[in-house]
């Protein structure tokens, strides 16, 4: 299968899968958030077994299994298991440093995951020549914290009414505005690293582990900059998802999906 096909149908299937987990009864949350972590567990070791995997195969299984450990933590955090101290919304007199604070405190814990989750995967696959894995985690990460810091200054589309109940805080953060300093250099960042990893894809040799690695995260970042666009355009994006929601229910995604997703292609899976 071409890489930016199978990029596509798994931020399509992945980003289904945990809108439907997530719209479930929330009664069904920590049994989905514990069958995922075993999940993630082994997604790990797959990708520190494949390490030293060379071919196109490997690249296409380490990317897969990065996107099955990041669907993992959107789904801990958009249930309301790991997201941070503070789940308070933001009082209406804070600004400055404050609101920072203060916006941090409503997530550091699940950055805090993230980070160390992508360190992890750059131990177990330290000086091997597959590194589809941690590429790909570490692209989510950055297209995640971009898309946070850009709903945090302000852009024009929040698409803040698909959050679930218990995360209805987190919408006292973000600001509604033209736009913000930030976001030029975002959908610049997104842009230079698709044609970036793309010209690595088309200077490897076909069918080789760099041909498929490079294809797969431009196909990535290319969705990462397709989502930056939606929060400056008037589309509802959640409405494509609504048909994967359990039982008719809003969709919430991060982050994002997603996603502070809470925005990134799912915004569950790339937020």
């Amino acid at each position: 299968m071409p890489p930016l096909i199978f990029a596509l149908l798994t931020w399509f299937v992945g980003t289904a899968a945990v809108v439907w987990l997530d719209s479930r009864p929330r009664e069904t949350f920590q049994t989905s958030h514990r069958l995922g972590g075993l999940t993630a567990l082994l997604a790990a070791a797959v990708i520190a077994f494949y390490a030293d995997d060379s071919s196109a195969a490997g690249a296409y299984i380490g990317f897969a299994a990065a996107i099955v450990i990041w669907g993992w933590h959107e789904m801990g955090f958009l249930m309301g298991f790991v997201a941070g101290p503070r789940r308070l919304p933001c009082p209406p007199e804070a600004q400055g440093w404050r609101r920072f604070r203060l916006a941090m405190a409503t997530v550091i814990h699940h950055e805090i995951a993230l980070g160390a989750t992508l360190l992890l995967l750059v131990a177990l696959t330290w000086g091997q020549p597959n590194q589809a894995g941690p590429l790909t985690f570490a692209l989510l990460f950055g297209m995640r914290l971009s898309a946070k810091f850009n709903l945090y200054l302000g852009v024009p589309n929040l698409s803040d009414e698909v959050f679930p109940a218990h995360l209805e805080y987190l919408k006292s953060y973000f600001r509604k505005r033209a736009c913000n300093a930030l976001y030029p250099f975002s959908l610049a960042g997104g842009i230079a690293i698709t044609v970036w990893a793309w010209s690595v894809s088309e200077s490897a040799p076909v069918a080789n582990g760099t041909w498929a690695t490079g294809a797969l995260l431009a196909g990535f970042a290319a969705l990462g900059v397709i989502e930056h666009l939606f929060l400056v355009l008037p589309i509802k994006d959640a409405a494509m998802w609504q048909w994967a929601a359990s039982s008719g229910k809003p969709v919430s995604r991060g982050p994002a999906a997603q996603p502070a997703t809470i925005k990134a292609p799912t915004r569950a899976i790339i937020d």
